[in-house]
């Protein structure tokens, strides 16, 4: 087996995560696998990118399988999965994901694989905004959530490989779902606008000491839902008054179980985001799998085509989207792509 690999996202050598939003449970899962191993990381006097401090940060994870080391002691079935923008590796965790992707006989199966869930942070019950300091938690970027993931694989677990970009030697492969390889710009820049205005701009936010629920978050939130669903989904779910107002009442419902100023934050720590200069640098293999009916991530830019001739060991799937697939949301639902996981890993040559 190789060294370590990242699947489902690498924030900073692929392309955006996504909104805030996960299966069938809601966006924000809150039950534990009892099959993971919990543990935390810390990290005291911790300076971000931009030279802000915080005394201490504390990076969760889980973990499943267990770690093989070769004759030289060093680990080398690691798996990296990371979350998407606002969500928790919980949601990785869950029975949908466990049965496509992590039981016995499926692509990463924790029998063969060490698998890491990192929260990013921000999420989860690493550090973040809600944890008392608000609007006063440093302006992470995805730059810091990159070197914060290095450091818990290196430093805390010591697995010397990581990273495809920002660490162009770390690793054998990574696999982005759901990414586009250039800069936040156009109607992704602009509904983000949207989305962090609406909180901003209402009154009772109070500058991120809000007291009580307030609309401009709930109008936020119904905002990033319809985002990330799929055209065709939304035609055949929403057919009518009655079922727009009932989506449009389970997103309020939803954004009740999440925090503004966390995803708040979230939002904003993609102003960073610029890989397409150094695709090039990128010496790992790349499998990067978009959704033809993701229109965040819209096809017709042809963004991830283009980008991927740019990666020296780069291939992309866009795979067609149908009525009963969910757009940008279809990363949340992996027996939908779980085939594309197994082309990946028989890419790098594993066989178990």
């Amino acid at each position: 087996m190789s060294a370590v690999r990242t699947m489902t996202k690498l924030i900073a050598s692929a392309a955006f995560a996504s909104a805030p939003m996960a299966q069938a449970q809601g966006p924000f899962v809150q039950t534990d696998n009892p099959a993971a191993t919990q543990a935390e990381a810390v990290f005291t006097h911790y300076r971000f990118r931009d030279g802000q401090t915080l005394p201490e940060v504390r990076i969760h994870y889980a973990t499943l399988g267990s770690a093989h080391r070769n004759a030289a002691g060093q680990v080398d079935n690691a798996v990296l999965v990371l979350h998407w923008t606002g969500s928790d590796s919980r949601v990785l965790l869950t029975p949908g994901y466990m049965k496509a992707l992590f039981d016995p006989g499926r692509p990463l199966d924790a029998k063969h694989y060490f698998l890491i869930f990192a929260d990013s942070i921000g999420c989860g019950r690493s550090s973040k905004p809600s944890d008392g300091l608000r609007m006063k938690f440093p302006r992470y970027s995805y730059g810091d959530m990159v070197d914060l993931q290095h450091k818990l694989v290196t430093e805390t677990l010591r697995i010397p490989r990581l990273h495809a970009e920002d660490y162009p030697d770390a690793m054998d492969g990574v696999m982005p779902v759901v990414s586009l390889p250039i800069k936040v710009s156009g109607r992704n820049l602009i509904w983000r606008r949207l989305a962090m205005s609406y909180i901003t701009d209402d009154p009772d936010w109070k500058d991120g000491d809000y007291d009580k629920p307030f609309r401009g978050w709930t109008q936020s939130y119904q905002l990033l839902r319809m985002m990330i669903d799929g055209v065709p989904h939304m035609q055949a779910i929403a057919p009518d008054g009655a079922s727009a107002d009932k989506f449009l009442a389970d997103a309020a419902a939803q954004a009740a179980t999440a925090d503004p100023n966390d995803v708040l934050y979230s939002l904003r720590s993609s102003s960073d985001y610029d890989p397409q200069a150094r695709l090039g640098d990128i010496r790992a293999k790349v499998f990067a799998l978009n959704f033809g009916d993701d229109e965040f991530n819209p096809d017709v830019l042809q963004a991830l085509e283009s980008g991927i001739r740019q990666v020296p060991h780069g291939r992309a799937v866009v795979q067609p989207g149908t009525p009963s697939s969910f757009g940008h949301l279809t990363m949340a639902h992996p027996e939908l792509w779980a085939n594309h996981v197994a082309e990946f890993m028989q890419w790098l040559g594993d066989e178990k």
